[in-house]
């Protein structure tokens, strides 16, 4: 009896808020590899890497804005926000932000339409990229210094949600359906990931 490797593909995936005045480029590798899950620090609750990942948290930022975490493999590479402003953080570029835990965490919206499509926490940098056989400009996470896990400055979280449905490898139903997607209890004493609530 044989057997087949699973073939991982590293592809582009489009992502919005509903109205479209925030768009984002992620790049993914589907399936998702069959990975244990970093155990976090019990006093922090962050893990010591990261890499990608999708996850529901039951904290009660997490719970109340209804996210489902998409985590990259490698944010400086994998994510790219489109916009034709400036600066798409400040008031004119559309996006709005929302702040907790000390102002850490930066969670951002549109001004318009209300939806949370990324959360994030280090710098940025605008930056000209092939997009579509295009040159256009971006902002991305700053890829000098960058560094996630326990302790780390850095941070970057997609709303799964957000992602456009469509092309193959992306129907958040087969997603579930492969056990995909984890789920991680920030309320406890023990934060951990598990398979189910």
């Amino acid at each position: 009896m044989s057997s087949h490797p699973t073939q991982f593909t590293r592809r582009p995936y489009k992502g919005s808020c509903h109205c479209g005045t925030i768009k984002y480029i992620t790049y993914l590798t589907l399936p998702f590899p069959d990975s244990p899950f970093p155990s976090p620090d019990p006093k922090t609750g962050m893990a010591e890497r990261s890499g990608q990942r999708l996850y529901k948290c039951n904290c009660t930022v997490c719970h109340k804005m209804g996210i489902l975490h998409l985590r990259l493999q490698n944010p400086p590479t994998d994510f790219l926000l489109l916009s034709s402003s400036l600066d798409p953080m400040s008031p004119e570029g559309g996006i709005s932000d929302y702040t907790c835990n000390k102002g850490s965490n930066h969670r951002y919206f549109c001004a318009n339409c209300g939806v949370r499509c990324f959360s994030m926490r280090g710098p940025m940098e605008n930056a000209e990229v092939e997009v579509d056989g295009k040159v256009v400009k971006v902002w991305r996470p700053v890829a000098e210094g960058w560094r996630e896990g326990k302790g780390a400055p850095c941070y970057l979280s997609i709303n799964a949600v957000t992602l456009e449905e469509g092309p193959e490898g992306l129907d958040l139903r087969e997603w579930h359906d492969n056990g995909w997607v984890k789920y991680v209890d920030s309320l406890d004493d023990s934060p951990g990931f598990s398979e189910k609530p």
